[in-house]
């Protein structure tokens, strides 16, 4: 009997489908991308063209790029764009984990399900939706192909020949001298060196798990068949986005998470809406839980679970692991040039970027703690001043937001309180409610909050969190406060249109501006008053 799409691509993700380049020379040569359909084939068309030759290589280049992830494109883009000569040099598929197997994808399939939650409470809002609606899995996926293909054209290797200028080499590159990187047989001499080679996912070495067959971000989007039930290995910001991806799309899924909370590193009142939120729509969670051990029988496969020595055994159609990832330091021959490395961890680095070897930086996953498209592009951007014009730009100044895209949306940015009290800073916090916020009434999403940190006795911003639907976009206006050292006072003079969800950011500021009304102050205030009578 032949295997299904499900089997095929379970099968495949005990070594990776989506193969990681190093585990195979010819790879970089005919990468696969699965299914084959016209969006994938146009996918490799831009970001790994088989028939591609890489050009002769200049005599020496200021900058030499390996890996065309988002920092290295982003580094490649910037550079070349300020009159440098660049060498861009990638293994495997341009565009990184986030074109072809992170951000985009993911969201895309994001909003397809946001479709289906907007359907499930339609009721609440006097509409009535006909009984049958029914999703189709295989449209789903293809127009998240679709789409991907589309963006792929930005990334892809033409462009960066051709309209930008940047020397393109498609192959596995390494360091073979103190100022060489070889890839296909040709030498590339550089000045200054940059490493951007990214991370991959990884799995725990649970017993049975790789038997069974899994999946990881790098495989799952190349699903064609719905699991009817999936188990989702880890609680975090991949974990839950997909899980509720999934659950509305019609797989019943289960989330297993070894910690007493899921996104362990938010604020424990976010986690708790979501949790709610999550409860609501069937999604079954199992916190504090441990994965022992998997078995399988046929197209089943068994998670055997323990939750403080209660014993449970879940059945599933498909694993999702989604734990941890790896730095993808391996073949690039750094021992060759003095630069440190932790096999998990990535490249060490300084404040500046900087390696061990002052040649050579290194920007994105493969040195950063958090492994965000928009810090490796910041990072990016910090490498280029740092490399090109021996500046000193650190990584410390910089004020990195995120965000968990599940429904509400989880944004943060800066310190939480908990941080900033071990840091030595005494903390005032102001929380509004979204049931407080009227447009957060109008629209059916009570629940929620923003909430603002502020340094005791100033309005110097020091942290934020915001549970809501498009919680990312509203978080923006304190990012950018904060980069701009605007106090939380100041936000209350700003003019937020009627009604919007960033009211609350207001509410939050007049909520701080009347906290300087010390009991004295409103004294001399209502004698003012009784004297102008």
């Amino acid at each position: 009997m032949s295997e299904t799409p499900m089997e095929r691509f379970s099968a495949k993700a005990t070594s990776s489908s989506f193969v990681t380049p190093s585990q195979t020379s010819a790879f970089s040569h005919s990468p696969e991308v699965l299914p084959q359909d016209e969006y994938n084939a146009t996918l490799i068309a831009n970001v790994h063209p088989a028939e591609w030759e890489n050009p002769e290589p200049a005599s020496r280049y200021n900058l030499v790029v390996i890996g065309a992830g988002t920092a290295g494109l982003v580094t490649a883009a910037g550079a070349v764009g300020l009159g440098a000569k660049v060498a861009l040099v990638e293994r495997h598929l341009m565009g990184g984990d986030c074109l072809n197997v992170g951000c985009v994808p993911s969201k895309c399939i994001i909003r397809s399900s946001r479709v289906l939650g907007d359907l499930a409470t339609a009721a609440h809002f006097g509409v009535r939706v006909p009984a049958g609606t029914e999703v189709d899995f295989p449209a789903v996926m293809a127009r998240m192909r679709r789409l991907r293909a589309r963006m792929s054209h930005h990334d892809s290797a033409r462009r960066f020949h051709e309209q930008l200028g940047v020397d393109v080499f498609l192959g596995e590159g390494h360091f073979a001298g103190p100022d060489v990187v070889e890839v296909g047989g040709k030498t590339l001499h550089f000045r200054r060196a940059i490493i951007a080679t990214g991370a991959r996912a990884v799995h725990p070495p649970i017993p049975g798990l790789a038997e069974a067959g899994f999946l990881t971000n790098e495989t799952v989007f190349s699903l064609t068949e719905q699991p009817q039930r999936l188990a989702v290995i880890g609680g975090g910001p991949l974990g839950c986005e997909l899980a509720q991806a999934f659950q509305r799309l019609g797989s019943k899924v289960t989330i297993v998470e070894m910690e007493r909370q899921f996104l362990p590193r938010e604020d424990p009142q976010a986690a708790a809406v979501l949790l709610a939120a999550f409860q609501q729509e069937g999604l079954s969670v199992k916190l504090n839980t441990t994965l022992k051990k998997v078995t399988s029988s046929g197209k089943d496969k068994y998670l055997h679970l323990d939750s403080g020595g209660n014993e449970e055994i879940l059945a599933v159609d498909a694993i999702l692991v989604g734990v941890g990832r790896a730095a993808n330091v391996e073949g690039l021959n750094l021992e060759a040039v003095g630069v440190t490395y932790d096999k998990k961890r990535g490249v060490v680095v300084n404040e500046r970027l900087q390696t061990t070897n002052p040649r050579i930086y290194a920007a994105g996953d493969i040195c950063l703690d958090y492994k965000f498209t928009h810090a490796a592009d910041a990072a990016a951007r910090v490498v280029i001043q740092n490399a090109l014009f021996f500046g000193r730009k650190k990584l410390s100044t910089l004020t990195i937001p995120w965000c968990t895209y599940t429904d509400p949306e989880i944004a943060h940015v800066g310190m939480y309180e908990h941080e900033a009290e071990k840091q030595g800073s005494d903390v005032t916090t102001f929380t509004i409610p979204r049931r407080e916020v009227d447009r957060a009434i109008a629209d059916g999403e009570e629940e929620g909050f923003v909430k603002i940190h502020v340094k005791k006795g100033t309005d110097q911003i020091l942290g934020a969190t915001i549970v809501a639907r498009h919680a990312g976009e509203m978080l923006n206006e304190l990012t950018l406060a904060m980069t701009a050292k605007i106090g939380l006072g100041t936000l209350s003079a700003v003019i937020h249109p009627y009604p919007t969800q960033a009211e609350a950011i207001r509410k939050a500021a007049d909520a701080y501006n009347r906290t300087r009304l010390t009991p004295l102050v409103k004294k001399l205030f209502n004698s003012w008053l009784t004297w102008t009578r």
